[in-house]
């Protein structure tokens, strides 16, 4: 299925980045890419937070941010309402993230694991669906709707 996937990290996500770009076009994706353009030092909020915002307006149904561990870019996705982003570092993760949490952004450490497991995750994520069925009230209570 094409999707409109927004990219966006800090320095020591830069190299990552851009592998996972091109790996996500060549599978026929559409990528925003948020920057940051280089791997000189940045302050990543700014860079992510646009990524989030256009996964939570719809402009890209789903948003990969990466970070040397991933866990800022998490949170600092996680603070644009109607984005739900899991740090993820292995396929149970990714998996889960999609099938209990419906999760519309993932988070990756680049200093964390290596690229060929960063592709694989980027994969199992965008190819898992969403549960629903007791998943659903769960969401919605996270999402603040109850």
């Amino acid at each position: 299925m094409h999707m409109k996937v927004a990219l966006g990290t800090d320095h020591a996500g830069y190299e990552y980045k851009e592998l996972i770009k091109n790996h996500l076009m060549e599978q026929g994706h559409e990528v925003t890419d948020f920057g940051t353009n280089s791997p000189e030092s940045v302050d990543y909020p700014l860079f992510i937070r646009p990524a989030a915002e256009a996964v939570a307006k719809g402009e890209c149904d789903r948003g990969i941010v990466l970070g040397g561990s991933g866990n800022g870019e998490a949170m600092a996705a996680n603070k644009v309402k109607g984005v739900r982003c899991a740090l993820c570092w292995n396929l149970d993760t990714a998996r889960l993230a999609r099938q209990h949490n419906d999760a519309n952004m993932i988070s990756i450490g680049a200093r964390m694991i290596d690229s060929g497991l960063a592709l694989q995750i980027v994969d199992t994520w965008l190819n898992t669906g969403f549960e629903g069925g007791r998943h659903i009230r769960r969401i919605s209570l996270l999402d603040g709707d109850n």
